[in-house]
């Protein structure tokens, strides 16, 4: 089965590929069939995903699989949320969001420092279709006081594991495919995916 990902970040694209390796799919990028994007106008993850995913279908004629996650900062009332991606804003790098999210919580100490991310993916077999499949799934961690790792994409270099002391970039890649937000929301769908491909 041909699926077509919502999305231009080639880290979900690869993570994704990898979580999903075993299964008779073939996942392309978005950009193989059109350099433009959906609107994440919603204010949810699930909504948003929605949007992708018939955004995804409708300019590639595939069934659709999207994500949409984020990391979500107790201290920050949940922000930086669905604006994740936006959080320094509009145009910035992962780089920008991460320094502006160590200048808000400076000097909070670490029990005041719980985050998690969430990820939501959704299927939707084409672009109308009435159904979608929602998966989620959360890792819970807290933000740490300086980046450290080589690995990753995004905010994992903030991303403290207490339970292990180190970040999410620090993880070896394969550790963090067991253990991330984006893998547990991946167990539910492939269940889903294995059914779907044995009816097909």
């Amino acid at each position: 089965m041909r699926l077509v990902l919502a999305s231009g970040n080639r880290g979900k694209l690869a993570e994704l590929r990898g979580l999903l390796a075993d299964l008779p799919l073939e996942l392309r990028a978005l950009s193989d069939f059109t350099a433009g994007a959906a609107e994440e106008t919603a204010p949810t993850f699930v909504e948003n995903a929605i949007l992708k995913a018939r955004f995804a279908a409708e300019a590639s004629g595939l069934p659709a699989l999207a994500d949409d996650s984020g990391l979500e900062v107790d201290a920050l009332a949940g922000a930086p949320g669905v604006r994740s991606a936006r959080y320094a804003g509009p145009a910035a790098d992962d780089a920008a969001n991460r320094a502006l999210l160590l200048r808000e919580l400076a000097g909070l100490p670490a029990d005041r420092r719980a985050a998690r991310f969430r990820c939501v993916l959704v299927f939707l077999r084409h672009a109308a279709d009435p159904w979608p499949q929602v998966f989620s799934g959360t890792w819970e961690g807290q933000i740490a006081t300086a980046e450290a790792g080589e690995h990753g994409f995004g905010y994992d270099p903030l991303f403290r594991l207490p339970q292990r002391g180190v970040t999410a970039a620090q993880l070896a890649p394969d550790e963090k495919a067991r253990l991330s937000h984006r893998a547990q929301a991946t167990v539910a769908l492939r269940a889903f995916l294995q059914e779907l491909l044995a009816g097909a």
